[in-house]
């Protein structure tokens, strides 16, 4: 074990985060933290990276590790050039290559030495796994795929925008090669080359990674392990996304059905104690039973889930089926960034993607008349009312409420639909009345979406709508806009919303645009019916189950009305004993008591089967949970 928490536990003046936790991080595994927005996942990092204390509970490491994150503020220092960052962030391979020097001093002095030979081997291969061999190189690959030139190098920190920071700061703790490296929403700022190649430089990595992401695919290709939060509690997988996807499917239909079995146990169990409690010859068979039930490992009814979002978007009439002409459109601000012809049609999803800087945005600045094209024209279709998703939510007003910021744009709509509309995107209670400066990311999201549902527009045009959203929230949207009868014009860099949404592709690059028409992920296609298949098969197994359990109820059931009446004959047959019949005619009572010792028999044959029958039950409950 490389890392190991046990029993932590983190609260906020609000709520609970997290609560006795407790979980063992290997070498060498890369393991995706998920959960909802708000379940603790960032938490958990900074626990684990030792820039924040549990309020209870150890965190233990594996030796002298280092440890190291990306932080939200990466620079403290924004003077320095990004070369000077980067020759920091390398300083273990700076100190490795003083070592390595001074051991080759060494065996050139004794070159028979054969431990100074293991060690120099050993160094030697460090260093280059570490890319020692090739700094200068190494720095500059770097920033060719963050997106930025070599000659930035001598460039200062400050000069470079909040994105461009971001994927600095991520550069140069990639360049650091900590023996745990923790990500927190590593694709952010990133376009789908850069996510690509991040992929395959984790992959490889020859280390313990630690990450939180919302991106599915992305965790697909590089987590081993899982950690989901949830309740405040962790719980841990083998695999990557889709192997969770699997096993979370199986462990809900288990505890699903062990508790349901363990509830019908508990009712016979009651009420068999009810039925022998007060009868002296089996008071000890019931006080056993009541033991029993209070050494019991009760199983938990699973919980159903926090509530999800549940909307559709609606046009208010169908439009044209020419949807958006654009012709010859040239897009940019002080200097053209792309030229391009499109045709739009009606029930279209067009994702539009490209490397950072290319105009993808821009493109849909211009078709909502946020900025003027430099030449060239577009035209929109017969009726067609567009609604446009901004992914910084300029069209927010951060001094209102979240009830006022919907409200104020539809007036004619009265309290109870205001309210109705905004719990569909999670705005309960006294979340309608928080200031929209003081929503999160994914509040903000889920504000501009519930605004962009009552304008029932025929066209969305939307501009990054996945940021900030947990998968939870992905999964309603995608719902939402496949089930859309109008179209979509979107950016994305989520290559897993776009493969679902999308019946087409717009590529842009420095100089062209080309339009694919989508063959849809057979392999997530294929992941879905299996999941499917999954339920099914659980499901079936499931009834298996049942229809076992009900056999054995049944017969447990007759057991029990046989056990009773036998212990009522008996009791008949003990009262005759005081009867003159029988206490005065010794052969009377002779086979008198040879009938109660066979009602003896009977009863603990009875007895013997209904506790056999009880116990494949019990061990059945507990094989189930421990599954």
């Amino acid at each position: 074990m490389i890392i190991t928490l046990s029993h932590i536990s983190k609260s906020y003046p609000s709520k609970a985060i997290l609560t006795d936790v407790s979980l063992s991080i290997n070498e060498k595994e890369k393991v995706a933290i998920i959960g909802l927005n708000g379940s603790g996942k960032t938490t958990l990092l900074n626990i684990i990276s030792k820039e924040m204390t549990p309020d209870e509970g150890d965190v233990f490491y594996g030796g002298k590790i280092t440890v190291r994150s990306l932080k939200q503020h990466a620079f403290e220092n924004e003077d320095i050039s990004v070369k000077e960052v980067f020759e920091q962030s390398m300083a273990k391979i700076v100190a490795l290559e003083k070592q390595l020097n001074h051991v080759l001093n060494q065996v050139s002095k004794h070159p028979e030495d054969e431990k100074l030979l293991l060690k120099l081997s050993t160094l030697q291969h460090e260093f280059e796994d570490m890319g020692g061999y090739h700094i200068q190189s190494t720095m500059e690959t770097m920033l060719t795929k963050m997106g930025f030139s070599k000659e930035v190098l001598s460039q200062s920190i400050h000069t470079f925008s909040q994105g461009q920071k971001t994927r600095l700061a991520l550069a140069s703790l990639l360049l650091s090669y900590p023996d745990v490296l923790i990500l927190d929403e590593p694709t952010n700022h990133l376009d789908i080359e850069m996510i690509e190649w991040l992929e395959g430089f984790l992959v490889t990595y020859p280390k313990t990674i630690l990450f939180v992401s919302h991106d599915r695919r992305f965790i697909d290709k590089v987590a081993t392990d899982i950690i989901e939060i949830e309740y405040e509690k962790t719980t841990s997988f083998k695999g990557n996304y889709s192997s969770y996807q699997k096993a979370k499917v199986k462990m809900l239909e288990k505890m699903q059905s062990a508790y349901h079995r363990q509830q019908k146990d508990i009712e016979r169990l009651e009420a068999l104690i009810e039925k022998f409690r007060y009868k002296r010859s089996k008071a000890a068979f019931a006080q056993s039973k009541i033991k029993y039930l209070e050494r019991m490992d009760r199983v938990d009814a699973p919980k159903q889930g926090s509530k999800a979002m549940t909307f559709s978007f609606n046009p208010y009439i169908k439009g044209g089926k020419e949807v958006l002409l654009v012709s010859s459109l040239k897009i940019g601000y002080d200097r053209p960034l792309h030229t391009l012809d499109l045709t739009l049609r009606r029930g279209q999803r067009i994702a539009i993607v490209g490397k950072n800087g290319v105009g993808k945005s821009t493109l849909l600045r211009t078709l909502v008349n946020e900025i003027p094209p430099l030449s060239g024209e577009f035209l929109y279709g017969h009726q067609i009312h567009w609604a446009y998703f901004d992914q910084n939510h300029a069209q927010l007003n951060s001094n209102k409420l979240v009830i006022e910021e919907l409200w104020d744009e539809y007036p004619q709509l009265d309290h109870h639909q205001i309210r109705t509309v905004l719990a569909q995107f999670l705005f309960t209670q006294e979340d309608v009345f928080k200031s929209v400066s003081a929503c999160s990311g994914g509040e903000r999201v889920r504000l501009s979406l519930a605004k962009m549902m009552l304008k029932r527009a025929n066209l969305l045009i939307l501009d990054e709508p996945t940021n900030h959203l947990d998968i939870p929230a992905k999964e309603a949207l995608e719902a939402a806009l496949l089930s859309y009868t109008g179209s979509i014009l979107f950016v994305s860099h989520d290559r897993y919303f776009i493969d679902k949404v999308s019946t087409a592709v717009l590529t842009l690059d420095e100089h062209t645009s080309t339009l694919t028409e989508m063959i849809h992920n057979q392999e997530q296609e294929d992941m879905n019916d299996e999941l499917k298949e999954l339920r099914v098969q659980a499901h079936q197994e499931r009834k298996a189950v049942q229809k076992s359990l009900k056999q054995k109820e049944k017969r447990i059931k007759e057991l029990e009305q046989l056990i009773q009446e036998s212990e009522a004959h008996l009791e008949v047959l003990r009262d005759y004993r005081y009867e003159p019949e029988y206490y005065h005619d010794f052969s009377k009572m002779e086979k008198l008591n040879a009938q109660i010792d066979e009602q003896h028999n009977v009863i603990a044959q009875y007895v013997h089967e209904w506790e056999a029958l009880s116990l494949e039950m019990e061990e059945g409950e507990k094989n189930d949970k421990n599954i």
